[in-house]
């Protein structure tokens, strides 16, 4: 089956370097369920102002974190295609893989994944939710070949 995967890329952050476009674009295809044959997505890369900012705005909570979605339209008819930003700040992105102990890349590989799911109605609201996108999440990065982004909460 063919996909037709758009992807901008727009880096406003000052953090070290993001991953290559091809590394985020493989990322984002391992996370797209099946049904998604056409999709158009902006990842953006932001400091911690403007996370801090969209993420204050838009979900009431006055701090910069790691994955901002927005999804343009939650109630998809069947063979709609999937259209969204990502928002991802580099500087809590690279906090978290060091005190996570992670690589950086099996991190951002992690918020993509994380990020793509939300994109696709996935959430973590409720514990049931939680274990069912963190099991989703788990299948997705390993298979890439990173670690279980969960393992340090596991032991």
């Amino acid at each position: 089956m063919s996909r037709n995967i758009q992807l901008a890329i727009q880096n406003e952050s000052v953090a070290s370097p993001i991953p290559r476009k091809s590394l985020l674009k493989k990322w984002f295809r391992a996370a797209l369920s099946e049904q998604f044959t056409q999709a158009e997505i902006t990842l953006r890369f932001v400091d911690a102002e403007e996370g801090q900012i969209l993420n204050r705005d838009y979900r009431q909570k006055d701090y910069a974190t790691n994955v901002l979605t927005f999804t343009f339209d939650d109630d998809l008819p069947q063979g709609a295609p999937l259209m969204g930003d990502l928002v991802l700040c580099g500087s809590v992105i690279e906090r978290e893989a060091i005190t996570q102990n992670k690589p950086l890349l099996a991190h951002y590989c992690h918020m993509i994944v994380h990020g793509t799911l939300h994109l696709q109605g996935f959430d973590h609201i409720d514990e049931a939710e939680a274990e069912a996108m963190e099991s989703l999440e788990t299948q997705i990065v390993t298979k890439l070949g990173y670690d279980d982004p969960y393992l340090s909460e596991k032991e």
